[in-house]
């Protein structure tokens, strides 16, 4: 690359890390505020009614753990039932129901905050499917994730309470207060700037050479807007934010990423506000930004670099990547995606080099936490912070606490039991592929693209993604198959709703303990060495837990 495009990419990132900067302290005191305000808006109070919930009411981690199932069961029957009688409702475009394998897969995949797409939605999903649907699951899911974080930090702030809010309350204040506001604003900038919102279905228009090509529309920024702020990342397109009608230009570009962003980032702010030390916010906030920023050199350099002899021969290694944004708006746009749970793409991960490739599916190794997706890249780095506080206690010789709260044999075991749920999930399902002879040659015979390792690494790569709800591909792969279509909802499920059991059985026993007193002693948990100690943790206890499976796949592509 010429001296003038990569000074261009790092002005991108540079713009990218001063918008985040001067968006944490106000955004995450915004945040902080709607979770603590005494107040209740007025729609708020008819929803309250209409559920028939008592907002003063606060529930224990159980009640608050059996509104958030019963509420995403609801939406996984609503978003299956909406594909099996597409057909019948209005603006399908004609389109036919949905299969049942695949209605399944993509109701759990939407409800999960996962949006793993195992189809063309242009010409599989009409227009009701897509607003009724996903855009009503792209609020809820990414809301729910954001009541569950709070959730379990106010299980660090309580103090003998065994109480850790109310989920009905949180869910629609994150609603109401956050994400529908936002999302409005955002959807009319997205318009101004070329993505398109209509309802025209397809429109034939003769190209350049004569020939006859169709063309979709449909209520795009709408859907745009909540898929990147809420870190859900289904395309309304195939080819999702690399469809210039999604993704239009570099401004675009970088803006979707600040969207996807802006939250996950913040949360740690309104962190440090309702425990009542901001320090705390920070420590957390830095550690995400060290882990961003080296996934992004990582990812740039190795794709920069194009190690290989067709890349070497092009002079660049833009299989696969838009010309209007470049190898390193690509790399950027692909860490942020990863780091977080978005899934979207501006770029086909699946044709990056391999060793390139390997850093996205590196990033959702390592749980998504730098800074993860609306709620979740929070809640997932806190059970970090836990198992970092209690190796600490065991080098200093001391009980571990961490923000007042000692870290008993419960909260470790339920820490541990955390960490272990996503790679056993994409490590279990990766092996079944292989292992189940039926199995293991329709994969390799009608999902693989590219046998040998790099095949691994396509459906390595898919487990992980569903494992971490992240829903992003390498593309090669054909999942639309029974066995795909199945194992990867179960997995995508199992991924979301786990986790969640754990963080909030934590909250629960955390806010049932009073405060300890600091002393000299006590491990403090807002310096340097704290938070070095945090990122050694992401990486040693996650990250590493892949290698064996890495050097079958990436590596051994990368290194032949």
């Amino acid at each position: 690359m010429d001296a003038g495009t990569i000074w261009m990419g790092v002005l991108q990132a540079l713009t990218l890390i001063a918008i985040l900067a001067i968006l944490y302290v106000p955004l995450g005191n915004y945040l902080a505020r709607v979770y603590t305000s005494p107040r209740d808006m007025a729609v708020e109070r008819g929803a309250y009614r209409l559920l028939g919930v008592d907002p003063r009411s606060e529930q224990t981690w159980q009640a608050y753990l059996r509104g958030v199932l019963l509420f995403s069961v609801v939406g996984v029957l609503i978003v299956y039932g909406l594909q099996r009688l597409q057909e019948f409702l209005p603006y399908s475009l004609g389109l036919p129901a949905v299969s049942e394998p695949l209605s399944f897969n993509t109701a759990i995949s939407f409800v999960t905050n996962t949006n793993w797409q195992s189809y063309s939605p242009e010409v599989t999903m009409g227009y009701t499917v897509q607003l009724a649907g996903f855009a009503v699951q792209n609020f809820v899911s990414a809301a729910v994730g954001m009541a569950v974080a709070i959730a379990l930090v106010r299980g660090f702030a309580a103090r003998r309470s065994g109480t850790i809010g109310n989920f009905w309350v949180d869910l629609t204040r994150s609603l109401w207060r956050v994400l529908l506001p936002a999302s409005i604003i955002l959807a009319v900038v997205l318009i101004g700037t070329g993505v398109i919102q209509n309802f025209n279905g397809f429109t034939d228009v003769t190209t350049l050479t004569g020939a006859t090509q169709s063309l979709p529309g449909g209520p795009v920024a709408s859907q745009e807007a909540i898929k990147e702020l809420g870190t859900n990342g289904g395309g309304f397109f195939n080819a999702n934010s690399a469809h210039p009608f999604e993704n239009p230009t570099p401004f675009t570009n970088v803006l979707q990423i600040v969207m996807l962003l802006a939250i996950p980032f913040a949360l740690p702010r309104a962190f440090g506000r309702m425990v009542g030390d901001d320090r705390q916010g920070y420590a957390i906030v830095s550690v995400m930004g060290g882990i961003f920023v080296a996934s992004v050199v990582a990812v740039s350099w190795l794709e920069a670099a194009g190690m290989g002899a067709a890349p070497q021969l092009a002079g660049a290694a833009m299989e696969g990547k838009e010309q209007r944004f470049g190898i390193l708006g690509s790399t950027l746009f692909a860490s942020a995606t990863t780091l977080t749970s978005t899934g979207a793409v501006n770029s086909m991960h699946d044709s990056y080099t391999a060793l390139g490739g390997m850093v996205p599916m590196i990033d959702m190794m390592l749980g998504e936490i730098a800074p993860g997706g609306t709620g979740s890249g929070l809640y997932g780095m806190l059970i970090l912070a836990v198992i970092a506080v209690f190796v600490g206690g065991l080098l200093i010789g001391r009980t571990p606490e961490y923000l007042g709260k000692r870290i008993g044999p419960r909260e470790i075991k339920l820490a541990s039991l955390y960490i272990l749920v996503t790679p056993t999930l994409a490590l279990l399902g990766t092996a079944l592929s292989f292992a189940i002879p039926g199995v293991k040659d329709n994969v390799e015979n009608v999902s693989i693209l590219n046998p040998g390792p790099h095949g691994l690494s396509e459906v390595l790569y898919a487990f992980t993604s569903a494992a971490n709800n992240n829903g992003s591909a390498f593309a090669g792969l054909t999942a639309d198959t029974p066995w795909l279509d199945s194992s990867l909802a179960v997995v995508m499920l199992l991924g979301r709703f786990v986790p969640m059991v754990l963080v909030l059985a934590l909250a629960g026993s955390l806010a049932k303990q009073d405060k300890v007193v600091t002393t000299v002693g006590t491990l403090p948990t807002h310096r340097p060495q704290f938070a070095g100690l945090l990122a050694g943790v992401a990486l040693i206890v996650t990250a590493l837990t892949y290698f064996p499976v890495l050097a079958l796949g990436p590596l051994a592509e990368g290194l032949s």
